[in-house]
């Protein structure tokens, strides 16, 4: 079996998931470092599967999709990604939302 190398893409609905969480945390629970915490979180736990994105379990859920989603836990939020093969040997883990864990899952994704 051949190795399978993984690169990394955000979706920018993803970065706009992230900005409303982390303008929420410093501006109206007034935390600037929670939310500067909340972001190295973030990006630490995202860097860490990178290079086994598909050795976790897949979120199923009820809509059909083309590729399955996969779950990240970080603090209270969800990282939600997919990954897209592109290539015999290549894949592209595509980072979606974050959510956080209160927020209903199913009206956004």
């Amino acid at each position: 079996m051949a190795n399978i190398s993984y690169s990394l893409r955000y979706l920018p609905i993803f970065y706009n998931d992230l900005e409303e969480q982390v303008l929420y945390i410093s501006e109206v629970l007034n935390n600037v470092d929670a939310a500067n915490d909340l972001i190295d979180a973030v990006e630490s736990a995202i860097m860490k599967r990178v290079p086994n994105a598909e050795s976790f379990e897949p979120y199923y859920s009820k809509k059909e999709r083309k590729y399955p989603y996969y779950r990240i836990y970080v603090k209270n939020y969800t990282i939600y990604y997919v990954v897209i093969p592109n290539g015999e040997c290549e894949r592209i883990m595509e980072v979606r939302r974050i959510l956080h864990n209160l927020q209903d899952r199913n009206n956004y994704i």
